[in-house]
């Protein structure tokens, strides 16, 4: 197999199957061979990477990450993508080691709201904790000239509770929870876009997707580049 890519998966594995749909349907294949030539690593037993962010007495799943990288450099893939907001913690680590390029999410999907949205100026961010408490998606934000706007203790909790109890732990979205969340961000922090920094949250725009507010899904981001890069090298 030529010209294919490996997905770093399984952080969440329902997250992971969400963004391969995406791929999938992004791709809009009338045939078999239509379709694009991949590797899934659903590398489920990765430690978390918020419970390591937070406490670095914790497994690190960096060491997991740069052994799957290792063995797939071996098949010489075109490129990587990584579809876990949070793992992109460690991006410049996984990003050396891999032999071919590893898509970066966050900066993919700070350049989609210029698209998207180019009259926004605050740019709100729901992620998990960890991904918010170590800027992940800060600097990006902020060299592209938008201004910032985290959660508050109140909202960061909400959203914790979807992703963990809800989609994480019971496959399950909370509607009405996931749509207070983008509001709040919206109507009591005035963000003109508000970033899904999470595939959970990814999970849950899928599911009960919030439509009449300006939305930035970053699973959504990855997979359109995902499918653009797969087209380009195939020719």
């Amino acid at each position: 197999m030529k010209n294919f890519f490996v997905v770093l998966g399984g952080m969440g594995t329902m997250a992971t199957e969400s963004y391969i749909h995406a791929v999938n349907e992004l791709t809009k294949g009338k045939n078999d061979q239509d379709f694009l030539d991949y590797i899934l690593v659903n590398h489920a037993t990765i430690p978390d990477r918020t419970a390591y962010i937070l406490d670095h007495t914790k497994p690190s799943p960096l060491m997991p990450l740069l052994d799957d990288i290792k063995n797939f450099n071996q098949l010489k893939p075109a490129f990587y993508t990584l579809p876990c907001n949070t793992a992109h913690y460690f991006y410049d680590e996984l990003s050396k080691a891999c032999q071919a390029p590893l898509l970066n999410m966050p900066q993919e999907t700070v350049k989609e709201i210029r698209m998207k949205y180019p009259q926004a100026k605050r740019i709100g961010v729901l992620a998990t904790e960890g991904t918010i408490k170590y800027g992940i998606y800060d600097q990006e934000i902020l060299n592209a000239g938008y201004e910032l706007v985290n959660p508050t203790a109140e909202i960061m909790q909400l959203t914790m509770d979807l992703i963990y109890t809800g989609v994480k732990k019971q496959n399950y979205v909370d509607r009405t929870l996931y749509h207070t969340l983008v509001k709040k961000m919206v109507e009591e922090l005035n963000c003109d876009a508000i970033i899904l920094g999470c595939t959970e949250l990814s999970v849950a725009q899928e599911r009960e997707p919030v439509t009449n507010l300006p939305v930035v899904d970053s699973q959504i981001v990855l997979a359109q580049r995902t499918v653009d890069l797969a087209r380009k090298m195939r020719k």
